[in-house]
């Protein structure tokens, strides 16, 4: 995954830039960088390593030493960027966001076309911001070059292009990522995340609509490219992966995951004689409330999130690392588990171990019971448009292992779709299996109907492909 924060100002906006980039640390926790511009000294690019520092303290003194009225950073968990490319279209620094399926067949094309070459990084992988700028390249003009970039990767691409004359902001060509514009007096910037440019005194502009590519100064914003008609927009963003201050498609990801959690008290209708809802820390937090105030059970927090040096669990890219962080991050408050019939929330499952553990966690603690409640279905694909989970095989969903028990290794589509419907007995067996194996006193899975209408966004305009397969 990753986050991206641009700035057009009259005036120096090395700050603006460090906080806007800063504010997107939830999104990655391996590789961070800034460029900016400056009319008389030219572009000048920092990147760092942020695996185990910060990105305030590894870009702190570039706050001193880099300057520039125009800039671009970004936050990612794998690609170094943004980079800085001399082409026909002059220089420039790109940085994107998005994930590519098809990047041995692009190179392949990249190749046959020209005689180009690409660094690799560690691992032989290619840079996909680097393989991306490669396409642009091949096209007259940096718009023609994004479109055709666009419509060649198989996967999604959001694209910042810094230039001597404006950024170019160009969002993914199905909306799956947002491009949010704010503006201040002399400024405009553009954002991951729409709360990030609040404090720095920006206002909301607008947002991009899918594919639409517009060019940012300090004295205003150009569309160059109009929207498409279709969106698909990534539905994780407000269950788990959009920081909670944040709105997309005018939709608060607080209030919708409050709202989420009521619909699933409102399908649990006091079933279980429960004494307090909770939600693991800290995307669960929203669901429990709003689960607690639907279904009049008190909320607590049995277990504290100890964030002052652990990231975020989901980000490292070893297993073993993330379910270390997971288990040392939470601190029990006995006084609140112990002997108590707890009901807790969490954002989703994937793999099982993290929640399994957290289970095992409260019972050694005193708990009585524990009732799982995931905000979102059951996933049962990969997700192939963004990098938000860079598992290798769909068979580390516990879904799909509990299937393959079921059915054998290889399942039809239509089995798949019987698994992901509410209504079937397939999915009830999965759901019992997947509640017995990570030793939960019962299990209930958010319906994507109830999901849907919680978000209050047209079904059409969502991509829900993790839990259904459908694009």
């Amino acid at each position: 995954m990753g986050g991206f924060f641009a700035v057009a100002a009259k005036a120096n906006c090395i700050f603006d830039l460090f906080f806007g980039t800063d504010y997107h640390s939830h999104l990655g926790t391996r590789r961070a960088g800034m460029t900016l511009y400056d009319r008389e000294y030219g572009f000048d690019r920092a990147i760092h390593n942020i695996e185990n520092s910060p990105f305030r303290t590894k870009f702190d003194k570039e706050t001193g030493r880099m300057r520039g009225h125009m800039g671009i950073g970004c936050i990612s968990d794998f690609e170094p960027q943004p980079l800085i490319v001399r082409s026909h279209h002059g220089t420039y620094s790109i940085m994107t966001v998005g994930k590519i399926n098809n990047m041995d067949a692009l190179v392949e094309e990249v190749f046959s076309d020209s005689r180009t070459h690409f660094l690799e990084m560690s691992g032989g992988t290619i840079n996909a911001t680097e393989l991306t700028a490669a396409i642009i390249n091949q096209k007259d003009n940096l718009v023609e070059g994004i479109q055709y970039a666009q419509q060649l990767i198989d996967g999604s691409m959001t694209i910042l292009i810094l230039t001597a004359k404006g950024i170019y902001c160009a969002r993914d060509r199905l909306g799956r990522t947002p491009v949010v514009l704010g503006q201040k007096e002399d400024a405009f910037c553009a954002s991951f995340e729409s709360f990030a440019y609040l404090n720095l005194g920006y206002r909301d502009y607008r947002e991009l609509g899918p594919g639409e590519i517009v060019v940012m100064t300090p004295e205003g914003v150009t569309t160059l490219a109009k929207p498409g008609k279709k969106m698909r927009i990534c539905t994780f963003l407000w269950v788990y992966y959009g920081y909670p201050s944040s709105r997309y498609e005018g939709v608060s990801v607080e209030k919708m995951r409050c709202d989420c959690g009521a619909a699933l008290a409102r399908r649990d209708n006091g079933e279980y004689h429960i004494d307090t809802v909770a939600g693991v820390p800290d995307s669960g937090t929203a669901h429990a409330i709003g689960y607690a105030n639907e279904a009049g059970i008190p909320f607590s927090r049995p277990f504290i999130k100890y964030t002052p040096t652990w990231p975020r669990s989901f980000m490292p890219t070893m297993q073993e690392k993330r379910d270390l962080i997971a288990r040392m991050k939470l601190i029990p408050v006995q006084e609140l588990i112990d002997g108590k019939s707890l009901l807790l929330i969490d954002d989703s499952i994937v793999r099982g171990t993290q929640l399994r553990e957290t289970t095992e966690y409260l019972f050694d603690s005193g708990a009585k019971e524990v009732h799982v409640r995931p905000a979102c279905p059951p996933i049962l694909f990969g997700c192939k448009y963004i990098n938000f989970s860079r598992s290798t095989s769909e068979m580390e969903l516990i879904t799909r292992r509990i299937i393959t028990q079921e059915e054998g290794q290889e399942v039809e589509r239509a089995i798949l779709e019987d698994y992901a419907n509410p209504d079937h007995d397939r999915y009830h067996k999965m759901v019992d299996e997947i509640g017995k194996k990570l030793k939960f006193t019962s299990l209930r899975y958010q319906r994507l109907d109830d999901m849907i209408e919680a978000l209050g966004i047209d079904r059409d305009k969502l991509c829900t492909y993790c839990w259904n397969g459908r694009e």
